[in-house]
C-alpha cells in the first residue's frame, strides 16, 4: 500500500510540473467558484445544481462536478495529490466536453456566431491533466513532502 501512496505523490520536482498545475488551477477557479459562490455570473450551488441536474445530470454526478472543480483547484495550486486533483479536473473536464460541447465542433465560439463553444478549450486542459498524472506537480508540490 505504501509503494501504490508513493507512486501518486511521486513527483520530479521539475518546473514544468509546477507551471502546469498553477496554469490548470488558475484556470479552473474561476469556474469553480461561479460553481460554489456565484462570482464572476455563476449560479452559485444552488443555480448549479439546478442546471446540471436540468441537463440529465444525477444529483450526485452534479455534486461531484462541483466538488470536483473546487477542490481539484486548490489541490492543483498546492500541489496535494496533485495525480488525484488532476483526474478529478480531467473527468469534468471530458464529460463537459462530451455531454455539452461536441456537438458545437472544435473552435471556441469567439464572434458569438456559434450556437455554443467547440471543444479546443477542454483538449488543452486535457493535455494539461494528462501531463500531470504522468509527471506529477514538479517544483514546490505538497506532494514533495509526503513522499519523504
Amino acid at each position: 500500500m505504501m509503494d501504490f501512496m508513493h507512486r501518486v505523490v511521486a513527483t520530479s520536482g521539475d518546473w514544468t510540473g509546477l507551471v502546469l498545475r498553477i496554469t490548470l488551477a488558475v484556470m479552473i477557479f474561476p469556474h469553480a467558484a461561479q460553481k460554489v459562490f456565484g462570482w464572476f455570473g455563476g449560479g452559485g450551488i444552488k443555480g448549479t445544481m439546478g442546471y446540471l441536474t436540468g441537463s440529465g445530470l444525477p444529483s450526485i454526478v452534479a455534486l461531484l462536478v462541483i466538488a470536483f472543480e473546487f477542490l481539484g483547484s486548490f489541490m492543483l495550486f498546492t500541489g496535494f495529490g496533485t495525480r488525484v486533483a488532476a483526474a478529478m479536473v480531467g473527468c469534468v473536464m471530458l464529460g463537459a466536453m462530451l455531454k455539452v460541447h461536441l456537438p458545437n465542433g472544435f473552435f471556441m465560439n469567439w464572434h458569438g456566431s456559434a450556437k455554443g463553444e467547440g471543444i479546443e478549450f477542454f483538449l488543452l486542459a486535457l493535455g494539461i491533466v494528462t501531463a500531470l498524472i504522468l509527471n506529477g506537480g514538479g517544483k514546490f508540490a505538497a506532494d514533495s513532502l509526503l513522499c519523504r
